[in-house]
């Protein structure tokens, strides 16, 4: 291991260096230039080393050509005009994929890909989740420098002047969860459901295995640099089972493996690679990797709470931390602080589209399961002693001995939501807060009382009828109907959730601010999103619930001492299963109104009738459960 090199730096992007380093290392064998489309989905061609290096000089300064059928910009690249190119980015860390299922026969290491982060460009413009994260990450630096240069008391407590700048960092981090399962066999729902609320497995012990390749991707993450910082068993999971031969069997565990942050942009690269790793190193051990948001009903989901950040450096090497008072007891929030929390929260309407864009995310969203629904903050219990709220959407994490510890966490999204464009979003929200809270010329004590306001209650940057803090659980504390009230309704569906774009057309022009998101970035997000949930919603998961209601058979009869509770359970089972799937001659089921609905293009009809059928799949998974539990 010690032979074979992780990473390639961005001081070492020359031809020189490349050539020198390539030649030495001739287990590397292929390069991917790795674009990441509107989608989320990152792009991976071979390229045979020796072309690379005969034409190095070209594809570093000209990228390759590709069509738009191979990437995920639907009303950018059709077929009539559908060249994309994809040009390396020269200023980010390039990766080296290893495949430890294939040797190299000149020096017997590994075959390795070196895989380039890309811009994705068509018609003369870069259109990917890459590039509008750069632009997000560059409008927001040279606003904070405009806003601070014409407000010096932002700068002047914390003695040094707008000259003594040098730079302004953004950080991210995510937080990756996962299940991990022995293919082809599943565990008991009821066996899961009962140890997650015991909480069995949180935090435990990993064995054999799980164990072995956990401390395999620690020492690989340690390897590219990565800076790994924790992996730990999550509230899911089960006790594993033993053969007859020793070996362990039904592997129904879910992990959670935390690196550093990083800058934005980096952040995100560093976020799909390492998916990509575990997945393949578990897979080398026999186990199938599960980042789905909600792989099991009932059941915890996979959460990637994300962490983002702002600092100044300054040309002394000092950094000051744009969210941080200047006294953590007498502060939760500097100015910034409060502008860009709030930033977010006013404006989550149009990050939420971004941050949930699959049917899979929707069924992590709902109360409990620590899943955040509600449009709220908590700033963290007192300031000398701060807390952590799980039941918010998004939390200030602070730590009064650590200024620079500061940051805000967004827990929404899911290992699947885009990183790239739910970031930019993110601190494109956060710059239209700053700016209107700047100009209003308010303390960190009006602001306290801003974020801190009742329904009701006029705002000067918030609403008048919401709320948008609280320290207690909101789901214990509030009915379904106070949430909805003071928070807003969370939207249900795929469907319902891009339409608040068009419903917040005022928050929809922030995402456009210098530039950033474009009317026709967001109109092919639109369509790819909508594209795939209906396709999934007709040709998937109206399928897998037909399977699932085919195994709800009856299992009682006059011999097995039968009872009237056994009977009434199986008709309102027999119902159920009618009114989803069975049609008749006068009367259409929930699932063929569903893809009728589909076929006109009525989604919000379709959009309803989804909602329909999850909370009856619901009442009838429960019900056959109490049915067969009541069977001799």
């Amino acid at each position: 291991m010690s032979k074979m090199i992780y990473t390639i730096k961005p001081e070492h992007h020359n031809i020189s260096d490349l050539t020198k380093v390539l030649t030495e290392h001739p287990e590397i064998q292929f390069v991917s230039f790795m674009g990441i489309d509107i989608g989320g989905n990152g792009t991976d061609e071979k390229i045979p080393i020796k072309l690379f290096l005969k034409d190095m000089e070209e594809m570093l300064s000209k990228g390759i050509q590709t069509d738009g059928s191979s990437v995920e910009l639907q009303g950018i690249a059709d077929l009539s005009d559908a060249r994309v190119d994809i040009l390396p980015d020269l200023d980010c860390t390039w990766f080296v994929d290893y495949n430890y299922d294939y040797y190299n026969d000149e020096n017997g290491l590994p075959v390795g890909t070196l895989k380039i982060p890309s811009f994705i460009i068509h018609s003369g413009k870069q259109v990917c989740s890459r590039s509008i994260l750069k632009k997000s990450a560059d409008n927001f630096r040279v606003r904070i420098r405009e806003i601070l240069k014409s407000n010096p008391e932002l700068i002047r407590k914390y003695d040094f002047k707008y000259d003594d700048i040098d730079d302004i960092l953004l950080t991210a981090a995510t937080e990756l969860e996962m299940w991990v399962k022995t293919p082809e066999q599943s565990a008991d729902f009821e066996e899961l459901h009962t140890s997650q609320m015991l909480k069995e497995q949180y935090w435990k012990r990993t064995m054999g295995t799980v164990r072995t390749v956990l401390e395999k991707i620690m020492d690989q993450l340690e390897y590219y640099d990565l800076k790994p910082e924790m992996a730990h068993k999550e509230v899911g999971g089960i006790t594993n089972s033993i053969d007859s031969k020793g070996r362990i069997t039904h592997v129904m565990e879910q992990l959670e493996i935390d690196w550093r942050f990083t800058d934005t942009l980096q952040a995100a690269d560093n976020e799909i690679f390492v998916r990509e790793l575990i997945e393949d190193q578990f897979r080398h051990h026999g186990l199938e990797v599960i980042f789905k948001a909600k792989p099991i009903e009932g059941v915890a989901g996979n959460g990637e709470h994300t962490h983002l950040g702002a600092a100044l450096k300054l040309k002394d090497g000092k950094r000051i931390n744009l969210f941080a008072p200047l006294d953590l007891k007498e502060d939760y929030l500097s100015e910034i602080g409060y502008g860009s929390l709030m930033g977010i929260l006013k404006n989550y309407e149009v990050i939420n589209p971004i941050v949930s864009a699959t049917n899979d995310a929707f069924n992590r969203l709902k109360p409990g399961f620590e899943a955040p629904v509600c449009i709220v903050t908590s700033l963290g219990g007192t300031k000398k002693s701060p807390s952590r709220n799980r039941s918010v959407l998004i939390g200030v994490i602070r730590d009064i001995e650590s200024p620079q510890a500061l940051r805000f966490e967004l827990r929404a999204p899911n290992p699947y939501s885009n990183t790239y464009l739910l970031i930019s979003a993110c601190y494109q929200s956060m710059l239209d807060g700053i700016t209107k809270i700047i100009e209003a010329k308010l303390s960190t004590e009006d602001l306290e009382k801003e974020i801190s306001k009742k329904y009701g209650e006029n705002g000067i940057y918030l609403e008048k009828n919401r709320e948008y803090r609280s320290e207690e659980d909101v789901f214990e504390s509030y009915t379904e109907e106070e949430r909805n009230k003071l928070y807003g309704k969370a939207p249900a569906t795929v469907w319902e959730n891009l339409k608040g774009f068009d419903s917040n057309s005022d928050k929809h022009k922030i995402l456009k601010t210098g530039d950033v998101f474009t009317d026709e970035i967001i109109n092919s997000f639109r369509i790819s999103t909508a594209e795939k949930w209906k396709n999934e919603l007709s040709g998937r998961i109206i399928h897998d619930n037909i399977m699932i209601l085919k195994t709800f058979v009856k299992l009682h009869n006059e011999q097995d001492h039968a009872t009237d509770l056994d009977v009434v359970n199986w008709e309102k089972i027999v119902y159920l299963k009618t009114k989803l799937m069975k049609d008749s001659m006068s009367k259409k089921c929930i699932f063929t109104k569903i893809k009728t609905a589909l076929k006109k293009g009525d989604y919000d009809t379709a959009s309803d009738l989804q909602k329909q059928m999850n909370e009856k799949m619901t009442e009838i998974r429960n019900l056959y459960i109490e049915y067969k539990n009541n069977i001799f």
